[in-house]
């Protein structure tokens, strides 16, 4: 049964059962600060769990796209070193919404496993959950009943609470569970070994497929565990895995979820699978993280320095990394199996096929970049073996090249090995520990229990419509970070602050307690769909009314900004083409940021364009259209545009101006003519096929405009009040390039001179003519003069000093026979050369310069150059 067809079996027999079938939500999660990626099925699901969302449907099915990569659930670095950890993973599901509960979850996972599935009875082990004397649960009787009437008690197996009991995190909705275990091994091995002794041994074919989580405790801030209201059914099944037992493999990587990538992997890399046990799992590396990188490209998160996008970079380097070493690619590769990738998996994730140029275009890109990286680095680590004495390389060093650098710390130790020296590793680990724990601290977060005085509206949010509101507190809580101290989490009952979300940012603003006492709001955000205010301090009197009121100048900057953005993008698509697709944008009160698809910087008529174009709707006065609640097939019928990575529900939000229509949940003016004028402040790169323009509206445009007159006037001052000041800027670049033509005439004199005075200094050593020289010339005059002296004397060997800006520079320069016959090298005599002025260099075996910030260790480095001849 190929995989698709065992990914809609699953599916439609759900159906059978009541399920409505729900799309994937989006694998990068923007509304939870509590997870980056989505690592469960459950994450989408997360309100329902919490009550703070009432569900439309009380029974789901969905197969959700999960990575885990990071915090609780680690799985990377043993990805490819076995056959069915993975990063990127489906996780198929079905849930219950305090609707049916264990008898139906179980029955229905047998039901399909054993008759749909036709998987054999005799290959099944059941988990339950024991209990736990800590919690003060005993053993899941209920569940275990229930198992008992399916399957012969010899296959149950009681497993403890890391096991079987499942906690979404150290806070919230948990519960014990069933786990549905699978020995695919051959019968002889079965008969050698009972399978109930290898389930949960980490053993790969005895392996977990299927968690049935049942959901009826709620964690505290204190460890306690209080009844649910409602309870519910969440379970998950991992699809490759449920591919490789339908499909009769011993590994998920020999199924054809995994295959065809494999297959191009091979072809590509000349590298057949199954030959090498370093190469199977580099290529494994290689198969898995392409598909996490792409899948999270596709919606929306691109590789970056911080947070979720500094973890796909991680794994993309981790592929790159592992063909460099053990396949030998030393050119980019891995973006041609895109291409692969889309066509295997298209049908059931088409952004996949839609953003199939971009995903190919940021893989390429991150490729040439990090291959350019572990160049600059093998480079480094000669210098660090080079100041290395004796054999143990400093664990330091290799941390900062690993830190600061990016090259990967095993990749060192490989090469160490093979140049026969050995890695501090203990000080390396020590350096990374400090590090991560610099990292925790500044991110940790403590929370309490949430204290609940009145219940939420349904409409929480009437920002839309009103600044101001009178309002009641619904829930707070206490908080504190390192970064922000002790902070309060305040839930209104109703809200008019918008929370951060969609590019925009929170509101800021107060609420005011009837004796006029006003607590700052400084930040609003979204958490599980409640609208979370960020306070210092709390109402004197809790349970009383208080008037919300949102900071309007702010409010009104950021709309206006907003509303920009949508006009920004609609000019994009009108100047550059319909190619154009939002891909990021940040909101905020004084500026805004938009990131967008397109293959070539914007050229100065472009940009003039886009900006004439924005500013021409500004004129006309375009009275905003907004349609809430209208049917997401509706509004796209009626051209709006839906952004890749964002999670529409079937009702959504579409604002539109003129022939402008997006959904957007964020704020905006009511007209055009409310932004005032637009001016955009840069254009610039963000990754391969995506530019980035910033730029502002109203107030910050008329700043702006302030400020340049007021540096006009200064160059005119400057200029001695010049009538035409871009003459006169002509004029003194005119004069400065004559001047600098003169100073190289004397520079060329100057070289000139040096070398019949140089010609005259140079002694024959051992049969090498040589000279070690502070030179008081820049780098391109001592690379001339070294170059003139090796045209007119042979077995040349030179090293020039030179102190420039404070800074020093060597030159070496050695006569190419000389490489040859006497074995030097410039590149490694200035990085070894290089320590005595605190820097590093390198360059060809005849010619290669070192800079650093010693200049006083010149005169040193000069002497030492004598013993490479001696």
């Amino acid at each position: 049964m190929k995989s698709q067809e065992i990914r809609n079996q699953f599916l439609e027999f759900f159906k059978s059962k009541s399920h409505q079938i729900v799309p994937s939500a989006p694998m990068v999660i923007k509304d939870d600060p509590t997870l980056m990626f989505t690592n469960a099925g459950m994450n989408q699901f997360k309100e329902y769990f919490l009550g703070n969302t009432v569900p439309k449907y009380t029974r789901v099915t969905d197969t959700q796209k999960c990575l885990r990569v990071s915090g609780k659930h680690n799985d990377l670095e043993e990805v490819g070193m076995d056959t069915y950890h993975h990063t990127m993973f489906e996780m198929l599901g079905n849930w219950s919404f305090g609707d049916y509960f264990k008898e139906e979850a179980i029955n229905w996972a047998w039901e399909l496993l054993t008759d749909v599935f036709k998987i054999n009875k005799e290959n099944l082990y059941i988990s339950v959950f024991e209990g736990s004397e800590e919690d003060g649960l005993g053993l899941d009787t209920e569940a275990l009943e229930i198992w008992k009437k399916i399957i012969s008690e010899d296959r149950i197996i009681y497993g403890d609470k890391k096991d079987n009991f499942w906690e979404m995190g150290d806070q919230g909705p948990c519960g014990p569970c069933s786990e549905i275990h699978i020995d695919i091994r051959s019968e002889a091995d079965k008969a050698k070994q009972p399978g109930r002794e290898l389930v949960n041994e980490d053993h790969p074919q005895v392996v977990e497929i299927w968690n049935l989580v049942f959901m009826q405790y709620n964690r505290k801030a204190d460890g306690s565990l209080e009844e649910l209201p409602a309870k519910h059914i969440d379970t998950g099944m991992g699809f490759e895995r449920l591919c490789m037992v339908l499909q009769g493999k011993q590994s998920n990587y020999d199924t054809d979820v995994f295959t065809p990538l494999i297959s191009e992997i091979e072809k590509i890399t000349n590298t057949p699978y199954g030959t090498s046990e370093k190469s199977d799992i580099a290529i494994r590396v290689i198969a898995d993280h392409v598909r996490a990188v792409a899948f999270s490209i596709a919606d929306g998160q691109l590789p970056s320095n911080t947070g979720a996008g500094y973890v796909i970079r991680r794994i993309l380097r981790r592929a790159i990394r592992y063909g460099f070493t053990f396949l030998d690619t030393k050119e980019p590769f891995i973006y041609k199996l895109i291409s692969t990738l889309s066509k295997q998996m298209g049908e059931a994730f088409p952004e996949l096929v839609s953003q199939k140029k971009l995903i190919e275009n940021v893989i390429r890109e991150e490729e040439q970049s990090f291959l350019h990286t572990l160049d600059q680095g093998l480079v480094r680590l000669e210098n660090i073996i080079a100041e290395t004495g004796g054999k143990k390389v400093s664990g330091k060093k290799a941390f900062e090249l690993y830190d600061t650098f990016g090259f990967p710390i095993d990749l060192t130790a490989l090469i160490l090995r093979e140049r026969g020296f050995d890695l501090d590793e203990k000080e390396f680990e020590a350096e990374l520990k400090q590090q991560k724990d610099r990292s925790r601290a500044a991110t940790q977060i403590t929370a309490g229990d949430w204290h609940e005085l009145n219940p939420v509206a349904e409409e929480a949010f009437i920002g839309y419509d009103a600044l101001e509101a009178d309002v009641q507190l619904a829930r707070y809580r206490k908080v504190e970070t390192k970064k922000q101290g002790e902070v309060y989490q305040l839930v209104l009952t109703r809200t008019p602050f918008y929370p951060e979300g969609g590019g925009q940012v929170g509101d800021k603003g107060y609420l005011e307690e009837a004796d006029g006492n006003k607590i700052s709001i400084f930040d609003t955000k979204k958490e599980n769909n409640l609208i979370v205010h960020f306070a210092k301090n709390l109402p004197k009197n809790p349970q009383g009314s208080l008037m919300a009121v949102v900071s309007k100048t702010q409010r009104e900057a950021t709309a206006a900004n907003h509303s920009a953005t949508h006009l920004l993008h609609q000019a994009l698509r009108y100047v550059l083409g319909t190619h154009v697709e939002q891909k990021g944008s940040l909101v905020k009160s004084d500026y805004l940021r938009f990131d967008f698809s397109h293959f070539s910087k914007l050229s100065k008529e472009e940009l003039e364009q886009v900006e004439e174009f924005v500013n021409k709707r500004i004129a006309e006065r375009i009275a905003l259209n907004e349609q809430r609640n209208i049917a997401f097939q509706e509004a796209l019928d009626q051209g709006a545009i839906a952004l890749f990575g964002e999670k529409y529900g079937e009702s959504v939000r579409a604002i539109g101006f003129g022939e402008s229509m997006e959904l957007c949940g964020g704020t905006h003016v009511m007209n055009t003519g409310d932004i005032w004028h637009f001016k955009i402040t840069s254009e610039t790169a963000v990754a391969s096929g995506i530019r980035r323009i910033e730029a502002i509206t109203g107030d910050a445009v008329r700043d702006y405009f302030a400020e340049q007159t007021q540096v006009l006037e200064q160059i005119k001052n400057e200029l001695k009040n010049a009538n035409d000041p871009v003459k006169a800027v002509s004029g003194l670049q005119e004069e400065n390039s004559a001047l600098k033509k003169q100073v190289e005439a004397l520079l060329k004199d100057k070289a000139k001179n040096l070398k019949t005075e140089f010609k005259a200094e140079i002694e024959e050593i051992n049969g090498v003519n040589f000279l070690a020289k502070m030179v008081d010339l820049d780098a391109g005059g001592l690379k001339d003069l070294a170059y003139q002296l090796g045209d007119e004397k042979d077995n040349l060997f030179l090293l020039f000093g030179t102190e420039q800006n404070g800074k020093a520079l060597l030159s070496c320069y050695i006569s190419k026979n000389l490489v040859k016959k006497k074995d030097l090298n410039a590149g490694q005599i200035v990085r070894e050369l290089g320590k005595y002025i605190q820097g590093g260099g390198g360059g060809q075996p005849f010619f290669a310069t070192a800079g650093g910030k010693n200049p006083a260790g010149l005169n040193e480095a000069l002497q030492k150059a004598k013993s490479y001849i001696e």
